[in-house]
């Protein structure tokens, strides 16, 4: 008796995965930035890729280049969710406020609740790479660009050139 209602809610977890959905998920984006706040002294690259981001750096117009003096690589990174049920006896009241469990460390609701979890099969990078002149960043941005390189050798080996983020206006 008490397994119908698990047959029951797998049954229609398994009718609501999608997929099709892991195809939209954003495998290969980079993105270069000022960090929010209208500071202009670091670069911000954020990068998804299925290598990992070994280098990157910043080429002025007369092909200086300035390495990033951060770098930070995330393998795999991945989330743990529950479910939980908003008509248990833990789920609170109309204004949002909880019940309070009698002596129970966990609520019921989460303790007793289906568990999943998603992870990215991809790495997650990021680095700061720091301005070596702000003001002639400013005076000529466009002119700029930036070097990424992904991967170990001897193996495979990915290179991409991004243009270099507008800085903040003055302010």
């Amino acid at each position: 008796m008490r397994l119908t209602p698990c047959v029951l809610t797998l049954i229609i977890l398994a009718a609501c995965a999608d997929d099709a959905g892991l195809s939209r998920l954003p495998i290969d984006q980079t993105r270069a930035r000022f960090p929010p706040g209208g500071v202009v002294n670091a670069i911000e690259v954020d990068a998804i890729n299925r290598l990992p981001l070994r280098s990157a750096e910043l080429i002025a117009p007369d092909g200086r280049a300035t390495p990033a003096s951060y770098l930070n690589v995330t393998p795999t990174p991945g989330v743990t969710y529950y479910q939980r049920f908003t008509n248990g006896p833990f789920a609170g009241n109309a204004f949002g406020v909880g019940i309070i469990a009698s002596g129970t460390p966990v609520p019921a609701d989460i303790a007793g609740a289906p568990q999943g979890s998603a992870q990215l099969l991809a790495m997650v990078s990021n680095a700061s790479i720091p301005l070596p002149d702000e003001v002639e960043y400013r005076r000529d941005w466009r002119s700029y660009r930036i070097f990424l390189s992904f991967g170990d050798p001897p193996g495979e080996i990915e290179r991409r050139v991004l243009p270099a983020p507008e800085p903040p206006p003055n302010g």
